[in-house]
């Protein structure tokens, strides 16, 4: 029986990842036909890069799907069954600010944890509300599958203010890790593994693995963090390296792994738990953001031009991208009704025991054309509680203050931050992002 061709709309068409969810799309026609691909961005300029390279990927390889790339609303969100959001509200330079300011002060400065991350999510908030709004104008039948950062903060946010929206929220960081795992045990790909994890996003344990036989895929795994991290999955060919920050990460993972032996950890615990290593192994004047614009936003860019230029994708190196796999797999399950088990963000509502009710925790879910279902992962320890309780508090305060315009609760979430040493220090960061914030955020008063 054929599958019902879909409709999508890229929000954030002019991100370096939008060419590598193309190519993943194109890819899985078999398992998620296209009859229309839309992109949509307010940054024109930087959209048309990607859009005249997409154009040409489309026309030799999916000639019957519908191309069109526009930075008009009605246009972009009509006639969709998708809308697949990945904007950075601020652009680059602005997340170059939000990891520079905090280590100024002594304090991790990371895309979407600690300062960092409730600077963008502040910016993050109005522009996926937006989204929102355009879809349940235009398509109100359609779903959006959310993975704009900081993922946390936006899924706090649409819960608050557009309770009844079709969104779900995810972030390809778990399918990341999967994959290393699956490279480390020698299966074939991250789907040969069945995972019980619970946390947030960015921020969470996995308590089983097994394969599809349910066979004990832990104690294996366990002995190699332990000793290694996940860094030996980072081999040659891979787009991480190059990028220093990315292999630490890895690496770093077997530090976290020893402060709970019994679970197996997200990478990015490390900004909680070892802060203090983060900082000291920084540097000021070169982060992240740096790396991203002169490793993969120059050298997708670059190929995106040289494909529209040459009229030709022969040869490309652009490839489909691994969170772009992970975006088809919930498409399909919505649209097609397979009933897969995927990682999602959602509200908690019991998921886990004990949490509060209105937590928006990551958890296994089934995906249907009902929407998710949630898997229940019972009572976590008290480490684990602890530790999520807080960042739960952080993300709620930053909504509040969102909504509130109040500077008091945006101080109270910095305070409260595991990544951030005192109120002081808070404060003095707080000051240099409202001054770097001046045209994203709301005035704070």
């Amino acid at each position: 029986m054929s599958l019902e061709a879909q409709s999508v709309v890229i929000a954030g068409g002019g991100s370096t990842y939008t060419a590598g969810i193309v190519m993943m799309l194109i890819e899985n026609q078999d398992k998620f036909p296209l009859r229309q691909l839309k992109f949509y961005d307010n940054n024109q300029e930087r959209q048309e890069v990607v859009a005249k390279a997409c154009e040409v990927i489309i026309r030799e390889r999916a000639p019957h799907i519908s191309f069109l790339a526009t930075t008009d609303p009605e246009t972009a969100f009509s006639d969709v069954d998708f809308v697949m959001a990945h904007i950075r509200v601020g652009g680059l330079k602005m997340r170059e600010l939000d990891e520079k300011i905090p280590l100024r002060h002594g304090v991790v400065g990371q895309e979407t944890c600690g300062p960092g991350g409730v600077a963008y999510g502040m910016r993050s908030i109005p522009g996926v509300i937006e989204l929102i709004d355009f879809m349940e104008k235009y398509s109100p039948k359609a779903w959006m599958l959310n993975y704009s950062n900081p993922a946390a903060i936006v899924a706090e946010a649409t819960r608050r203010l557009r309770p009844e929206a079709k969104i779900i929220n995810i972030c390809d960081m778990p399918v990341a890790i999967k994959k290393s795992m699956a490279d480390i045990l020698g299966l074939k790909n991250e789907n040969e593994i069945v995972d019980r994890y619970y946390g947030l996003n960015h921020f969470g344990w996995w308590t089983e693995l097994t394969d599809r036989q349910g066979n004990d895929l832990m104690p294996r795994l366990q002995e190699h963090v332990k000793k290694f991290g996940y860094a030996a999955a980072v081999e040659e060919g891979n787009p991480l390296l190059g990028e220093a920050s990315w292999m630490d990460t890895f690496q770093k993972a077997k530090d976290v792994y020893a402060v709970d032996p019994d679970t197996v950890p997200n990478t990015y615990l490390k900004y909680y738990l070892y802060p203090d290593y983060v900082v000291a192994h920084a540097d000021p004047q070169r982060t992240r953001a740096n790396e991203v614009m002169e490793n993969r936003e120059k050298n997708v860019f670059a190929e995106c031009q040289r494909v529209a230029r040459e009229q030709t994708a022969v040869g490309t190196a652009i490839e489909a991208g691994e969170h772009a796999e992970f975006i088809v797999q919930l498409a399909g399950a919505l649209a097609y009704n397979t009933y897969e088990r995927m990682l999602l963000i959602v509200e908690n509502n019991g998921a886990i025991a004990n949490m509060a009710k209105d937590a928006m925790v990551e958890v296994p879910c089934i995906v249907s054309k009902r929407g998710y279902e949630p898997l229940c992962m019972g009572e976590i320890p008290d480490f684990q509680k602890g530790l999520m309780t807080q960042q739960v508090s952080v993300e709620k305060l930053v909504v509040q203050a969102y909504l509130e315009k109040s500077y008091q609760k945006l101080w109270q979430a910095l305070t409260l931050s595991k990544t951030v040493p005192s109120a002081k220090v808070a404060k003095e960061i707080l000051d240099e992002l409202i001054e770097a914030n001046q045209d994203w955020w709301p005035e704070l008063k």
